[in-house]
């Protein structure tokens, strides 16, 4: 019971500003008598802000609190418990054996019952669809520079209105030309934008602006750089790649081993203008031997991971169980499962042969899953005699401001460095989803310093 008795404080109104988020973590910093894991805590309380108008409506047409008055339930309580039963993914209240759980267990058909009541009223199948507020605080989209140019989209979208933050997207008719990401644009998530024809038509491809730092940071040279993105579905990085790449023939090979994810990416890359520059494997990655792919220069590897960065994953990770102590240990066991897969699949893109830049990402706000995989990777002796090493900010969105957490590299003389290296982004807070990204890097017999690029950002097709 006693992350509801830390979450309750959070449903009443409060005199002070700043983000849910920033409440939540502040009064935990300072109040030791709350308990709860301050990211667990906004997950629950956020979730139940989002249905709270509906579970006020169900505990009225159930009249369960007058039901239960003896069991003397301070109402947020009963809200947050009502939210667990009936909206959270494992519809089980957290609490172990208690007489106000045991309260609302009893009522358990009441309550379904007018939840029930209300789809049917509104003709949903889901209270999702009556929720207007979006889970991304801005809406991101990128030039499909495969089919036209930023200058030809900005003129599509002229009738917003320009601004220069994301703070400044308070409500429709702005957009943002972002400053990190070239060609990229954050709009309110209420612009219509898949009504477009610049979306219908693939002119746009809509992706978080987190989700464009791989690409960005590994930067290949069209003409010369041939690239593997190693997991590759549902497209986004790998046609961004294509963008950077100017639609060079057979510069990418995409791979997939997952049957219904690899028709995702053969849609994607139709969407994005058949791209001559993509060939797609239905393989798995670690199953390829490196010397088959002399040519390739640079990976991209975004593996399988938590999801914590992605809205709401933080509180599906810790309410699959009852108890809380439990519910860590689970989640540091799947923690250990995870790094150990992401480690490996880095590691053997790390062994193929004329490969100079490795990027490896997740959606992840672990350390296990992040600086940790980096820091069993820097290591590991095969990886050392292959002559890796983490790129330096200057070499990695150098311009972005938040980067590595420093302690998970402690007794290193570098420490710092290499969480310079690293870059992430948190949840909403940074306008989009929790990412992190870093970029490996080696030189090779015969590599010289000197770029043969032009130096030029292509913009797009010429109009």
């Amino acid at each position: 019971m006693q992350v509801y008795r830390d979450a309750q404080q959070f449903l009443l109104p409060s005199q002070k500003k700043g983000s849910l988020q920033s409440r939540v973590f502040e009064t935990c910093k300072n109040n030791k008598n709350i308990k709860t894991n301050p990211k667990h805590l906004f997950a629950l309380v956020s979730s139940t802000l989002k249905y709270k108008p509906f579970i006020l409506h169900i505990l009225k047409k159930s009249k369960i609190m007058e039901l239960e008055k003896k069991s003397k339930i301070p109402e947020p309580i009963f809200i947050l418990m009502v939210h667990d039963l009936l909206f959270s993914k494992t519809k089980r209240i957290q609490s172990k054996q208690h007489a106000w759980k045991d309260a609302i267990i009893k009522n358990r058909a009441r309550l379904e019952a007018e939840l029930a009541r209300l789809k049917i009223k509104h003709a949903v199948k889901s209270l999702d669809e009556l929720i207007e507020d979006d889970d991304t605080p801005v809406r991101w989209f990128r030039t499909n520079l495969i089919k036209t140019n930023t200058d030809s989209l900005l003129r599509e979208f002229s009738h917003l209105r320009k601004v220069n933050s994301i703070d400044e997207i308070t409500n429709t008719g702005v957009i943002y030309h972002d400053e990190f990401i070239p060609n990229l644009f954050g709009i309110h998530p209420r612009e219509k934008l898949t009504s477009t024809d610049a979306y219908k038509q693939g002119r746009v491809i809509i992706q978080d602006r987190a989700s464009c730092f791989p690409a960005q940071i590994l930067n290949p040279i069209p003409g010369k750089d041939k690239v593997i993105d190693a997991c590759a579905a549902p497209g986004n990085k790998t046609t961004h790649l294509a963008s950077l790449l100017k639609n060079f023939k057979r510069s990418i090979v995409a791979f997939e081993r997952d049957n219904k994810r690899i028709n995702t990416i053969k849609m994607m890359v139709e969407k994005a203008g058949g791209l001559d520059c993509i060939t797609i494997h239905h393989a798995d990655f670690t199953s390829t031997r490196p010397q088959d792919f002399k040519e390739i220069t640079g990976m991209l590897v975004d593996p399988s991971c938590s999801g914590s960065g992605i809205f709401g994953r933080a509180f599906d990770e810790q309410d699959s169980t009852i108890d809380e102590d439990e519910a860590r240990e689970k989640l540091n066991e799947r923690l250990v499962k995870l790094s150990s897969f992401q480690c490996t699949i880095v590691k053997h893109a790390l062994s193929f042969p004329n490969v100079r830049k490795v990027v490896y990402s997740t959606c992840s706000i672990h350390d296990e899953e992040n600086e940790g995989v980096v820091k069993q990777l820097i290591e590991d002796e095969e990886v050392k005699k292959q002559g890796w090493k983490v790129s330096k900010r200057e070499n990695v969105l150098p311009a972005w401001p938040r980067r590595g957490h420093p302690e998970v590299f402690k007794g290193y003389e570098n420490a710092k460095e290499l969480a310079e290296g690293c870059v992430r982004s948190l949840p909403k807070v940074d306008g989009g989803i929790g990412f992190f990204a870093v970029c490996f890097e080696r030189k090779l017999d015969g590599d010289y310093d000197d770029n043969d690029d032009d130096g030029e950002e292509w913009t797009g097709i010429e109009d």
